[in-house]
């Protein structure tokens, strides 16, 4: 190999034959592959910065916040009592009725009370004797019997329908349910007694007899001594109509 960088047998180049002729020294280079060129850095093209979008830096001002409008009040349905479904009778028209009134003209009444649990049967005397008073029934034609226990209601009913004397009678008192079968015993031997006492006799008898498990369910229904007295009075007026519908 020779000092310049060529292989035996070629002739180096005419440039640097010259060089040679001058006495300029050839500078020697690797064999094989020739040196890359530097390349020269390119200047990166500048984008122009995007001018910022104004409508987009505008933050839009909140809306007022508005105070949530008050819920109405929906309007609870009212609820029966239990054991009552409210309505009313629909009778055609053209059909004869015969409908008695709460009306305590002219009329006498009989009540028979209980003096066992005396203070319910006491606010139950109250409350149907201020019923009559209201219905227009006067004192003196009233007459209470007090009776042992509510067993005995319907014979002390009887004995008053039996007189012919009262247009009505009114049965008041109170059982109240215990550990024992006793409470069935009295409460339907009262209920089926005055029963018949009204059908044996064709004397309205009322029965305001409260029959209740609890006495706190009995404080609560006091007021059903004026519901019997005026239950009285409309049959004795309804069979006072029947009986003058049968003379006519």
């Amino acid at each position: 190999m020779s000092s310049g960088g060529f292989w035996p047998g070629e002739s180096p180049p005419a440039a640097e034959q010259e060089d040679a002729q001058n006495g300029v020294a050839p500078v020697a280079e690797p064999l094989g592959w020739p040196q890359p060129r530097e390349q020269e850095p390119q200047e990166e093209e500048s984008k122009p910065e995007a001018e910022p979008d104004a409508e987009a830096t505008v933050e839009p001002e909140p809306e007022p916040e508005s105070e949530p409008e008050p819920e109405a009040e929906e309007e609870e349905p009212e609820v029966a009592p239990a054991g009552h479904i409210p309505g009313e009778l629909d009778i055609p028209d053209g059909v004869a009725v015969l409908e008695g009134s709460p009306s305590g003209a002219d009329r006498t009444v009989g009540v028979v009370v209980s003096r066992f649990n005396g203070e319910i049967s006491n606010r139950l005397l109250e409350s149907a004797l201020e019923a009559l008073a209201a219905a227009g029934v006067p004192e003196e034609r009233v007459t209470v019997m007090p009776v042992p226990g509510a067993f005995e209601l319907p014979i002390g009913a009887m004995a008053l329908a039996k007189t012919r004397r009262y247009s009505c009678v009114v049965a008041l008192g109170c059982v109240v349910r215990g550990e024992t079968a006793h409470f069935e015993y009295v409460a339907g031997e009262a209920a089926s007694g005055l029963q018949l006492a009204g059908l044996e006799t064709g004397v309205p008898v009322a029965f305001g007899v409260l029959t209740v498990d609890t006495a706190e369910q009995a404080e609560a229904r006091v007021d059903k001594g004026a519901d019997a007295a005026r239950a009285a009075l409309e049959m004795a007026d309804l069979f006072s109509q029947v009986r003058e519908q049968a003379r006519g």
